[in-house]
């Protein structure tokens, strides 16, 4: 008999290998489940000493089902897809895996960025239609060197895409009312205010945490600040951008183009999605990858086997590495 059990609420990984390589051996039964919405975890899991959470949605009712349970444990950084006071109230712990994917998701967002500043997209439409000419992306292309590129947010990520940016020579603004202005200074970084953010940037890159105070954080006010040669990229959550706002803002030319890696409704944690749903999905000027910033070999390897060490720690009753607190 397993000594503890450990259900994997929902996964899209292959398998479960690497959980069990690091749980097994400490008498723990790893149990997929695969329940991306939520609904039915107390049921399934009921007998659990730790869930591990991918996409399913961890709310109070559901954590006063789980009375065996001691631990939530997030395979992202994120947490607004469990209810972490909620979670303490009744006795767990919560976890993630705060500094992995940092890498790729600068990595992604750089590539989203400059792939429409050139408007390669555009290009390419283009000459499938037969159209062999310089003007034919349709927009103004301007030289990297001096535009402005703008950050919501100043964490690690955007630090990061500030180092990878360097040489390309763009004047990097950035809004974040947690982060100084002399730490700014040192990533040769100019703190601004939100509009003048919107005024003056060429592209857009939203690199903030959800929060209550982040929904929306980009919406039709922002948009009618913004450039009309304005590039937005989000690679960050869905619902930091207001999408009716931002489809009104590139079906008027209000903006010229954007990136997502999520949308606002969240396709994978919806279990009867389809690209119906959202209008930007008809959009020849809305670029949406199915949020896939974060990923690589490297960084899902990591992703789980520190999501799986925190969980073992928490079995042996010592103190894991990435404890999240309300």
């Amino acid at each position: 008999m397993a000594m503890y059990k450990v259900y994997v609420s929902d996964y899209d990984y292959p398998n479960l290998d690497i959980e069990r390589s690091v749980l097994e051996p400490i008498g723990a039964e790893v149990i997929g489940l695969q329940c991306k919405t939520g609904e039915n975890i107390a049921e399934l899991a009921a007998d659990a000493d730790i869930i591990l959470q991918q996409y399913a949605k961890i709310y109070r009712n559901t954590i006063e089902k789980l009375k065996n349970c001691k631990a939530i444990c997030r395979y992202g950084t994120g947490v607004d897809i469990v209810d972490v006071q909620a979670a303490y109230d009744n006795g767990m712990i919560v976890t993630n895996v705060p500094d992995y994917s940092i890498d790729e998701v600068a990595d992604h967002t750089i590539t989203m960025g400059l792939m429409l500043l050139r408007r390669i997209p555009m290009y390419n439409q283009a000459t499938r239609r037969g159209e062999w000419h310089w003007s034919a992306s349709g927009g103004k292309i301007f030289r990297f060197r001096n535009s402005i590129w703008g950050l919501i947010g100043f964490g690690r990520i955007a630090q990061n895409i500030t180092r990878k940016l360097d040489d390309f020579g763009f004047e990097i603004i950035a809004y974040d009312p947690y982060v100084s202005r002399s730490l700014m200074n040192t990533h040769g970084v100019r703190k601004v205010e939100l509009d003048e953010l919107y005024e003056t940037a060429d592209l857009v890159n939203v690199m903030c945490p959800y929060t209550p105070e982040t929904h929306h954080i980009v919406n039709a006010e922002s948009f009618d600040k913004m450039k009309e040669t304005a590039v937005l990229i989000n690679c960050a959550r869905g619902k930091c951008v207001d999408n009716t706002a931002l489809y009104q803002a590139l079906v008027s030319g209000n903006i010229a183009s954007a990136g997502l890696d999520d949308t606002e409704e969240e396709p994978a944690k919806l279990h009867d999605w389809t690209p119906e749903m959202n209008p930007l999905f008809s959009l020849e000027n809305c670029f949406i990858t199915p949020h896939s910033a974060y990923v690589s070999v490297q960084s899902l390897d990591e992703c789980r086997y520190v999501a799986a060490e925190n969980a073992k720690a928490i079995l042996l009753g010592q103190k894991p590495l990435d404890q999240v607190f309300p």
